[in-house]
């Protein structure tokens, strides 16, 4: 209190500073700057230690190359030339590229994984640890781990190149004693003499060259960080593809192809089903167990060789593989030229096989570790066990640590999203047959799956039926080719330009690709009148595309009397199914009068929505029909629409077409309607789609295969200059000659003179009819009678006016009817 008064009482004397005080502020300055210093050594270590290494290259290649560094330069000579000799010439180099790499920084682990990477690396990419979680600075310590990582690795990959390389030179040279300095600076020095004797006595020459040539392959696998597994499976498509391996392969065809058989052509030999696939690499990236990928199913073998019976024009895919199964040739997607038939399958070059550019492990594996920090942000502790980069998404799995549940994690569908910067994920909770869970992202930048390189790949050329067809890539990476005879009808609703267009021309496409048409005769429905007219005039078409919705209807009727008169055929023959009633076409030919085989036929309606505002009640039934008994005699639906609302998919259609394949729609509903569960509405549009099975009621997700329209037109040409070579067109006659046409008209010739009008109703005869019958002109009669609707009917009565039927119309009484009986007798002969 004194020293303040007296401090107080004279401001001009400086006040005095006790001893201790004095003392302490060196030593407070000294702790400042010691904090600095370490503040730019955290900062720039890299960049220190980076430009010094390539300082030091650049100096050592002076001494070392040039003689240009002066008496430091002879003695790093001297030195390095006793310690590993000829290898000296590499330091330079090696000194450079560890510089280069610091500065590039440490990267992502590759899909193959290498050893360093998952024992040491992986956990500070991949996994918050406690002690990160209770450090504020935890990404610091992870950029420091993952850069001593670097370090080291760069380090042990040098020791062991070098080790290798010097060993090596005191092997190959003439292995100089160790007194002899420079017989040891010329080859391997001190260091090559140590190892490569120790290895020369112990394993012999060839055994120490063979060692230490593994030795340097491993070192350069550390140092460069690059995956042998990868490697292999980025040079195997060249490698099938080059022309000794198609040599052998086709020597090994011909060799067990059954005598008096002749092997498959060149231009579609076994080899060629190879040459465009390649494994995606990275789906290996999960460190994981591999997962069952749902694939569909393949018919036995009994069912395939009935199946290559059943045409007297069969396909070499289908003769081909019935030899096959006894006589031990692999099987073949059956990409061959017909040996008997007049019909050529197209080449398969007329497609695309290349895809465009990989998914980048980059992108996924920062998203990995942003994943963990937000789950972490909300306290669900949560381990990343793997990773799957798919075409359009890449699918984070998850283990949850015990007492996590999983609706914490589905209920944080919005915070992933934003913390990811996605437009939205999918959680997967949980992943079948898994203790884990599944995030799907969607890439940045996607893969554009072509339609060329599924039908090269193994598991097209494992189809074995004609209607296989292929749909896209799995999130696994893998083909999915799908099976509509097992389906045995699809139904396919999306939004508008989510990709169900694009998917019904690569269906098309595979048939006319795989079949011929004898096999498959196909219908196509096209209210829209502009997606399926490049198809027109193929010889596979039973008639030309449908585009009048009012015939579309027709069409569907034709395809009920055709399943009628089909198992009329079936009953008489005493056979239950198709393949059954091939079978005894192929065993009974020798008869007087032999019967025809049959084909499958593949109805395909794009639009079902205007097919259903037109004539809901005819276009639902026999949707029905066909759907519930037209499997057996091979007549198989693709269905398309976008609307999928219960007024177009109704319950009915629902419950007999139990396959689907959805789209993005925009909302749960739509889903539903689809589905039966949600999840189509989280799908990111163009072709990205969820296929659910009738044997699976969880859905698989599916990256759609993209057609150009140009392949298309490549093969629809095709075909057509066949058909034009060979006086074949679309077969509209053999179908009408029996009145179950599709393309016949309903209408009477005296109808069409006395009505010019397009719209005429195909229900005007009958409708004339039951009028005259019943002497009855009431609308509410033919509602009930044709069950129609009311504008319909009110429709048939007005052309019923106009031909002089009925009279006019008095109100809410019917009308009177001007003709007799005897005149509809007289006017029908």
């Amino acid at each position: 209190m004194k020293t303040a008064r007296k401090a107080h009482s004279k401001p001009g004397r400086p006040a005095k500073v006790s001893s201790h005080v004095k003392t302490k502020a060196p030593l407070a300055s000294d702790g400042r700057m010691k904090q600095a210093v370490a503040a730019v050594w955290v900062r720039h270590r890299v960049d220190i230690v980076a430009l010094g290494s390539i300082l030091a290259g650049i100096l050592a290649a002076f001494g070392l190359w040039a003689d240009a560094a002066g008496p430091l330069g002879n003695g790093l000579r001297v030195v390095l030339g006793a310690l590993i000799g000829s290898a000296r010439v590499a330091l330079p180099i090696m000194l450079v590229f560890f510089g280069i790499a610091m500065l590039r920084g440490p990267r992502p682990s590759q899909s193959d994984g290498d050893p360093l990477d998952s024992a040491g690396a992986r956990s500070s990419r991949f996994t918050l640890s406690p002690f990160d979680q209770e450090m504020p600075n935890g990404s610091a310590n992870d950029a420091a781990r993952a850069e001593a990582v670097l370090a080291v690795r760069l380090l042990i990959g040098a020791l062991l190149t070098v080790l290798s390389v010097t060993g090596l030179l005191h092997i190959v040279v003439d292995r100089p004693d160790v007194g002899d300095l420079e017989g040891l600076a010329d080859a391997g020095g001190v260091l090559g003499w140590t190892l490569g004797g120790l290895l020369v006595s112990g394993a012999g020459t060839w055994g120490a060259a063979l060692v230490l040539s593994v030795v340097g392959m491993v070192g350069l696998v550390v140092l460069t960080q690059v995956s042998l597994r990868a490697w292999a499976r980025t040079i195997e498509p060249a490698a099938l593809r080059s022309w000794l391996v198609q040599q052998v392969r086709r020597i090994l065809v011909v060799r067990k192809t059954p005598h008096g058989e002749e092997p498959l052509s060149e231009a579609n030999s076994v080899s060629t089903q190879y040459a465009s696939q390649e494994e995606d690499p990275k789906a290996e990236h999960s460190t994981s167990e591999p997962r069952e990928v749902w694939r569909a199913p393949e018919i036995v073998a009994s069912n395939s060789k009935r199946l290559a019976r059943k045409s007297r024009a069969q396909s070499p895919t289908q003769a081909s593989l019935a030899d096959a199964s006894e006589s031990d040739v692999p099987a073949s997607s059956g990409y061959g030229h017909p040996q008997t038939s007049k019909w050529r399958l197209p080449p398969l070059d007329l497609l695309n096989g290349n895809e465009a550019k990989q998914v980048g492990q980059d992108e996924a594996s920062r998203k990995g570790l942003a994943l963990e920090q937000a789950l972490a942000a909300h306290d669900v502790s949560a381990k990343l066990i793997g990773m799957v980069v798919g075409p359009t998404v890449t699918r984070y799995e998850l283990e949850l640590a015990s007492g996590v549940k999983v609706s914490r994690v589905t209920s944080l569908n919005k915070d992933i999203a934003l913390a990811l910067a996605s437009p939205d994920v999918r959680i997967l909770a949980p992943i079948p047959g898994r203790q884990a869970i599944g995030i799907e992202v969607p890439n940045t930048d996607r893969q554009v799956v072509t339609l060329g390189s599924i039908l090269s790949s193994p598991e097209a050329a494992r189809a074995t039926h004609p209607l296989e067809v292929a749909i896209g890539r799995d999130i696994d990476g893998k083909a999915v080719v799908m099976d509509l005879s097992r389906m045995p009808h699809i139904l396919i609703a999306g939004a508008t330009g989510a990709g169900k267009s694009s998917c019904i021309n690569s269906m098309l496409t595979s048939v006319l690709m795989r079949t011929t048409p004898d096999q498959v005769r196909m219908i196509l429905v096209d209210p829209k009148m502009v997606e399926m007219a490049q198809y027109s005039n193929v010889p596979h078409l039973l008639t030309q595309p449908v585009t009048d919705p009012k015939k579309a209807a027709n069409a569907l009727a034709w395809a009920c009397r055709e399943m009628d008169r089909r198992y009329e055929l079936l009953a008489s023959v005493g056979v239950r199914d198709i393949d059954g009633y091939n079978h005894a076409v192929s065993q009974n030919n020798q008869e007087a009068e032999p019967l025809e085989p049959m084909s499958l036929v593949l109805v395909v309606v794009d639009e079902l929505s205007d097919l259903m505002m037109v004539a809901p009640r005819d276009v639902e039934d026999s949707i029905c029909r066909i759907a519930q008994k037209a499997r057996a005699v091979g007549i198989h639906l693709v269905i398309a629409t976008q609307r999928p609302s219960i007024n177009v998919i109704t319950g009915v259609i629902k419950a007999n077409i139990p396959a689907r394949l959805a789209f993005a729609v925009s909302s749960q509903t739509d889903s539903r309607v689809i589905l039966d569960q949600q999840g189509a509405e989280r799908l990111v549009g163009r072709g990205d789609m969820l296929l659910l099975s009738p044997t699976s009621t969880l859905p698989t997700r599916i990256q759609g295969a993209w057609v150009t329209e140009s392949e298309v037109r490549a093969v629809v040409g095709n075909w057509r200059r066949q058909a034009a070579a060979l006086g074949s067109a679309t077969d509209d006659a053999a179908v009408t000659s029996q009145n179950t046409g599709v393309d016949i008209d309903l209408l009477s010739p005296s109808s069409k003179a006395n009505n010019s009008d397009d719209s005429d109703d195909e229900l005007l005869e009958q409708a004339m009819r039951l009028v005259v019958e019943s002497q009855s002109g009431s609308t509410s009669m033919l509602q009930r009678k044709l069950r129609v609707g009311f504008a319909r009917a009110g429709r048939l009565m007005d052309l019923l006016e106009q031909r002089g039927v009925v009279g006019p119309s008095e109100g809410s009484k019917a009308r009177e009817v001007l003709m007799s009986s005897e005149e509809l007798l007289s006017e029908s002969s």
